[in-house]
């Protein structure tokens, strides 16, 4: 039976077919009930958002009318919630079991995307819901990230992180590969605001995959911390990511990393049309050569991981994604090789990412106390999608007052540096997961998850 709430958390439940760790992600699926559940939740809603990605957008530009600036507040309402919440989030998942934020945030999301085709079909739909609908849907989808980072160490143990995460990795890239020509096909067929109607039956259905999952998560909190100042707590979640010398250099090369790829994402689109000349159909080519990369990267991960170390695949997956943009910038004419450069490019672009990601996450999930881990994961993730609206401004100013190609170099630079960072810390040296130490929960220390 679950464990209730207070009680020391169970084991991973687990079927029994050897105790050998694999370094097969689906290997993990198959002998971790629990983690499968989470697993199937993640995917089936990834593949609705992917659909909304595609949906929303053209139900703002053709239902709506919408003008640049509009369009401009719409994207920016999806990162408010990260800059406003980032922080205390972490602290609010602690005195919440798990599973029910995960639930709770599945079927809040259904409601708020499922009002958007229900609105349009009545004639009522306005900019101004599907401001709303992105900015309490990004409210959902921020705790919602937070807590599955932290659940996953209490669904499989710890020699089996990496895999658990590489198999999280490629549904990510597999689905929202997929998950985005789904949206263009439901769209014509459907119209936009009909097809956000499948993403908002993807949460329900994730809601009810997760509601299964046995271990409701740790919410055994003290009624010594219930009275701590909001702030003591975040602070203690900053501390653990700046004080332990390997999160250090993670969490500032990831921001780096973040800041770089936003100052490229920006122009990408108008590098290939304005410099390159570049069709849509080819463009669409590009594009897809990356997300292919992004599986067979995550496929790949664990044994190269499991091979040279976490830090050295870390700090290889940064360098990849840095020059991927300067490959991207030696591209000139004529079309042939223009093609084999964005090619490599997009290889680059697709597999350094699922290097140093799953890697990250691991670090972060075995050095950092489990009392601790939900408010640093909230800390991470405040620095690195906090960084992207500056990385976006950035890449337009440089590519307005210098040159779209200077914003790539320009860009890989900066992700240069945060490779950088990584390669003078211990990564370098790291070839296995440390043998962490138990520590009390106010200090950031190295704890295995139970």
């Amino acid at each position: 039976m679950a464990a209730d709430e207070g009680e020391t958390p169970a084991p991973p439940e687990k079927i029994d077919d050897g105790d050998r760790p694999s370094s097969r992600p689906w290997s993990v699926l198959r002998r971790y009930p629990d983690f499968r559940r989470l697993f199937a939740g993640n995917c089936t809603s990834l593949l609705g958002s992917s659909v909304t990605m595609v949906a929303l957008p053209l139900t703002a530009v053709v239902s709506l009318n919408a003008s640049p600036a509009q369009m401009g507040l719409l994207g920016a309402a999806a990162l408010l919630p990260h800059l406003v919440l980032g922080l205390p989030a972490g602290v609010w998942v602690d005195r919440v079991p798990y599973r029910r934020i995960l639930v709770l945030a599945d079927l809040v999301q259904a409601l708020l995307l499922g009002s958007v085709p229900i609105l349009a079909v009545l004639g009522l739909l306005q900019i101004w819901h599907l401001y709303a609908v992105m900015v309490l849907a990004g409210v959902c989808g921020l705790f919602e990230t937070v807590t599955a980072q932290s659940f996953t160490p209490l669904l499989v143990p710890r020699e089996q992180l990496l895999p658990a995460n590489s198999a999280l990795m490629l549904s990510n890239a597999t689905v929202t590969t997929t998950g985005s020509a789904l949206g263009g096909v439901l769209v014509s067929l459907l119209t936009a605001p009909i097809a956000i109607a499948v993403d908002a039956l993807s949460f329900l259905l994730a809601g009810v995959c997760k509601a299964r999952i046995r271990t409701p998560g740790p919410a055994v909190v003290s009624t010594e911390r219930r009275q701590r100042h909001l702030w003591a707590d975040i602070l203690d979640g900053v501390r653990a990511v700046f004080a332990h010398r390997i999160i250090r250099a993670v969490t500032l090369a990831a921001t780096l990393g973040a800041l770089g790829g936003q100052i490229q994402n920006v122009v990408l689109v108008l590098y290939l049309v304005r410099d390159l000349k570049l069709s849509p159909a080819l463009i669409g080519v590009v594009i897809a050569i990356g997300g292919v990369a992004g599986i067979l990267g995550a496929l790949v991960v664990t044994p190269i991981t499991r091979f040279i170390g976490p830090g050295r695949s870390f700090i290889a997956g940064m360098f990849l994604a840095a020059i991927a943009g300067l490959v991207l910038a030696a591209a000139l004419s004529p079309l042939s090789p223009v093609l084999a450069i964005l090619a490599v490019a997009q290889v680059l672009r697709g597999t350094g990412p699922s290097l140093y990601s799953v890697n990250q996450q691991t670090l972060r999930q075995v050095l950092i106390a489990p009392a601790l881990l939900s408010r640093a994961n909230a800390t991470w993730r405040f620095l690195v999608y906090g960084t992207q609206p500056l990385g976006a401004l950035l890449g337009g100013v440089l590519g307005s007052v210098l040159s779209l190609r200077a914003a790539l170099v320009i860009g890989s630079g900066v992700m240069l540096l945060g490779t950088a960072i990584a390669y003078a810390s211990p990564l370098r040296s790291l070839r296995e997961l440390p043998a962490p130490e138990r520590d009390d929960e106010s200090t950031p220390s190295e704890v295995a998850p139970p």
